[in-house]
């Protein structure tokens, strides 16, 4: 499968396909079960519904480097447009921002100012803004920008950061977070790296997982536990259990359409579970980079565009 991967990561690049794709009618039909729609509205709709089946949700409105500081700001126009609406219909979510959305490949000082502006909006409102992370070479610049806010009064609850388990770094990364106490959503990672800074071995990458999540669970922060395998799931539970951590303590986070049987068995099951919910037009980097992580995604995708 790694061949697989490594394709649809490529695809994820070609600027042509990804054109062609979210103009047709035909990949906004194949992108429907990972992406909640193109509009607000749509993200609103599919939020009420996760929360109806008793899960948290964080919305994502997709999109990655911008070209312009305009851009920016429009990019971050929605996402205040977001924070607004989840407050009217009083959801349960929070969001989830990229910094090159706002312009950090740009200027840092620009993104850093745009997302401190969401974080002072998110605690007027009573919510909570999640940073991304995106490749290993924005690594620190993220870190140091969500630190940066963090540290502002009255910013500490409405800000948080992700962690990529497959980064040599995160160990550290993730001491220094938990002793400033930021909230932590902790994923494997999906982009390319190269060996010189990630565990090119996925036994690794889950080995290194397990390791940052008993940091995390034992920690006094509410954490982000994001993952659809089962084994690190049981792991997990088991390891909260024997060391008499609540599951109220922390939560389980899953992608929109990926494992739903499991989402509603944790619910059940008693944990807490948040849903990320992206939408946009710009849906096809995300896309293809979900194929990338579980290829037997396409097998599922294309089955269910044969049913009639």
């Amino acid at each position: 499968m790694p061949v697989l991967r490594s394709a649809f990561i490529a695809l994820s690049r070609n600027r042509n396909l990804r054109s062609f794709a979210e103009k047709s009618s035909i990949g906004n039909k194949l992108s429907s079960r990972f992406v909640a729609g193109l509009e607000i509205s749509d993200a609103m709709r599919v939020a009420e519904s996760v929360n109806r089946q008793g899960m948290h949700v964080t919305l994502d409105s997709l999109g990655e480097s911008v070209t312009s500081e305009a851009e920016a700001h429009k990019a971050a126009g929605v996402y205040h447009r977001l924070l607004d609406e989840i407050a009217a219909r009083k959801l349960n979510s929070n969001v989830s921002v990229k910094l090159t959305q706002m312009g950090l490949t740009l200027d840092p000082q620009l993104a850093g100012t745009i997302a401190e502006s969401l974080a002072e909006h998110a605690r007027s409102t009573g919510n909570f803004v999640r940073i991304d992370m995106e490749d290993s070479s924005l690594t620190q610049i993220t870190m140091d920008i969500v630190r940066r806010i963090h540290a502002k009064p009255g910013l500490n609850s409405a800000i948080g950061i992700v962690i990529q388990s497959y980064l040599y770094r995160s160990q550290a990364d993730v001491e220094q977070l938990i002793a400033d106490g930021i909230r932590i959503r902790l994923c494997k990672g999906a982009y390319k790296e190269p060996p010189e800074v990630a565990f090119p071995k996925k036994s690794d990458v889950d080995a290194n997982y397990l390791k940052l999540t008993w940091m995390l669970l034992q920690s006094p922060v509410y954490h982000g536990i994001a993952t659809h395998d089962e084994k690190v799931i049981e792991a997990t539970k088991s390891f909260a259990r024997q060391h008499g951590i609540a599951p109220s303590r922390f939560e389980f986070q899953m992608l929109y359409g990926v494992r739903r049987d499991l989402q509603r068995q944790l619910i059940a099951d008693g944990y807490n579970v948040r849903v990320y919910v992206p939408f946009g037009r710009e849906w096809y980097p995300y896309f293809m980079r979900r194929l990338a992580e579980r290829p037997a995604n396409v097998f599922f995708i294309a089955k269910n565009l044969l049913r009639k």
